[in-house]
């Protein structure tokens, strides 16, 4: 779902790509969720070094609240 959000670049949907990330955290066991996180945010960084303008600025917002998710913000 990230994937199709990022290619669309379209900063309406950045909601939704935060959804997606809390509803993964919330159906990983708490052993799982950083590490989980930090290989989707592998996958998000290298789509973000892929593209450019909006895309990228959706990637690198997806990739912020990851961050924020881990830092438990």
């Amino acid at each position: 779902m990230l994937r199709r959000l990022i290619d669309k670049g379209d900063a309406k949907n950045i909601p939704f790509a935060q959804r997606a990330v809390d509803v993964y955290w919330d159906s990983t066991p708490q052993k799982a969720q950083v590490s989980g996180l930090r290989l989707l945010q592998l996958d998000v960084l290298e789509q973000r070094n892929a593209v450019i303008d909006a895309q990228n600025d959706f990637a690198q917002a997806v990739n912020d609240y990851i961050e924020q998710k881990i830092r438990g913000e």
